[in-house]
């Protein structure tokens, strides 16, 4: 996600020091970058951060191709660290705890998103990195440093068990899954989830499917990736797209169906796929708009409706299911030497599925 903000701000200086990775330009290219952060108040927590993964969005961000970004911005919003410093008022955390951070780092408390658990919907929302924090007027800076400092309200505990350079991706990618399939009543054992995309988001969503007891349809634009759908992730059955005679067979057979696509495409054959009254939830944003005829919606009692990231409860949720069924992201843990690399291999999809930055073992001043 991404700040409703322009240009550049030069923020002021604070008392912790800290180094990251940033961007200064649209070329994309991160580079050490030498900041500070605000000292831990009465309800923070300080973190050590140990990995952090890379969200399609964060270069987006890099490259300004939302036209909101502030230069330098260090990205990152799927952070695991360890609480290293808490305020006087934190009683949800202590010294050690192995935490997250995801795409929020504030918000107004007090407008409905707010006060019914929808943070991530409300107008006055700080994200984690390329944002303005109205308290102190300071750009928020991201995951790929070594320490950050977070209202306790927005900070997550991660299960024992789960790897935590496995489970950061779940802070964006998890969550982004998880709150469409909750609300939208998409988690019901038994019935028939229809996913659109294999990559970060979607080989989530198939474990979270499973998880829930679901038969799983991944559709997808590559044949070459039904044996990983099948085989690997557990996926039901696989649909090719582009293949009509396919996806005209398994019309009116799927309850709902989650969107991760975020290239153009139509959604008409994908809306057909519904039984009546089923749903197809957006988490994807292709820069084009969509072409819904009515008839394709109205046909069938049938719903489109989109859902961003999830409250910090909700985040909460979904972790700890994460860490009961044993749900994590596929990886490649990579040094921070590397973040160049990955960005271009990100651009041409050259990944499975998530990278994740190893920041505690190779974040240093001299990279």
């Amino acid at each position: 996600m991404a700040a409703p903000a322009n240009g550049n701000k030069v923020a002021p200086e604070l008392p912790r020091k800290a180094i990251g990775l940033a961007g200064h330009d649209t070329s994309g290219l991160l580079s050490p970058f030498l900041f500070s952060r605000r000292n831990n108040g009465d309800n923070d927590v300080t973190l050590k951060i140990l990995y952090c993964g890379i969200c399609h969005s964060d270069l987006h961000s890099l490259k300004n191709e939302w036209k909101n970004t502030m230069y330098p911005v260090v990205p990152g919003h799927e952070i695991v660290g360890e609480v290293t410093e808490v305020g006087s008022k934190v009683n949800k955390f202590k010294l050690g705890d192995k935490v997250g951070i995801g795409c929020l780092v504030n918000s107004c408390r007090s407008c409905p998103g707010c006060t019914t658990g929808f943070e991530n919907y409300c107008p006055e929302q700080i994200y984690t990195y390329n944002s303005v924090d109205p308290e102190d007027g300071t750009v928020t800076y991201g995951g790929y440093s070594d320490m950050i400092v977070v209202n306790q309200d927005f900070v997550i505990h991660m299960p024992k068990d789960l790897p935590l350079d496995k489970a950061a991706p779940l802070l964006c990618a998890g969550i982004t899954v998880y709150t469409p399939m909750k609300y939208h009543g998409l988690n019901v054992s038994g019935l028939h989830l229809g996913v659109v995309g294999l990559g970060g988001l979607g080989h989530v969503a198939v474990k979270f499917g499973k998880a829930f007891g679901m038969k799983v349809t991944v559709i997808s634009s590559s044949p070459s990736k039904e044996n990983e759908a099948i085989e690997r992730l557990g996926a039901d059955s696989f649909l090719v797209s582009s293949n009509a005679e396919q996806m005209k067979a398994a019309n009116f057979s799927m309850d709902g169906i989650i969107n991760t696509v975020s290239a153009s495409h139509s959604v008409v054959p994908l809306l057909a796929l519904l039984k009546p009254n089923g749903k197809m939830i957006m988490v994807g944003l292709p820069e084009k708009p969509l072409e819904v005829p009515a008839f394709s919606l109205i046909m069938g009692g049938k719903v489109l409706a989109g859902s961003a990231i999830g409250g910090i409860a909700d985040t909460q949720e979904m972790i700890d299911f994460a860490g009961k069924h044993n749900i994590t992201a596929d990886i490649e843990l990579i040094g921070a030497d590397y973040v160049n690399k990955a960005m271009e291999r990100l651009a041409k999809a050259d990944v499975k599925y998530r990278f994740v930055i190893d920041i505690a073992n190779t974040l240093k001043p001299n990279i």
